[in-house]
């Protein structure tokens, strides 16, 4: 299923039906925050990550193909992006975007497919 930015990867070690509500997102270089909500719908999975202080509160939507790994025991995402990447992602509204189709193509062109 490479390819599918939208979806959980076979290598991420997700397990459908999983509760990610709460945990830890760490980029490549670092922390990026928690997640707040998430989807597992079949081909339109993603997180919302609320990340904190370090882009002032803002939230970020991350598709699932971001993933490269979960690690349940210690409740810590890890994306296969960088901070950087993640923060001069398009613009996130919680109440606009979640269920756009138009965001979510643009949002899938720039992260490109996964990079696992």
């Amino acid at each position: 299923m490479a390819g599918n930015i939208w979806s959980y990867q076979d290598a991420s070690g997700y397990r459908p039906g999983s509760e990610l509500t709460g945990f830890k997102v760490e980029a490549i270089d670092g922390s990026v925050g928690t997640v707040d909500e998430h989807s597992d719908e079949v081909g339109s999975s993603w997180l919302v990550v609320d990340t904190g202080g370090w882009i002032f509160g803002k939230h970020v939507l991350l598709p699932a193909g971001v993933i490269s790994s979960i690690d349940f025991e210690a409740t810590t995402l890890y994306v296969a992006r960088t901070k950087e990447e993640i923060k001069n992602a398009p613009d996130f509204d919680r109440e606009k975007h979640i269920g756009d189709d138009e965001y979510h193509r643009e949002l899938a062109s720039y992260y490109g497919a996964p990079h696992i």
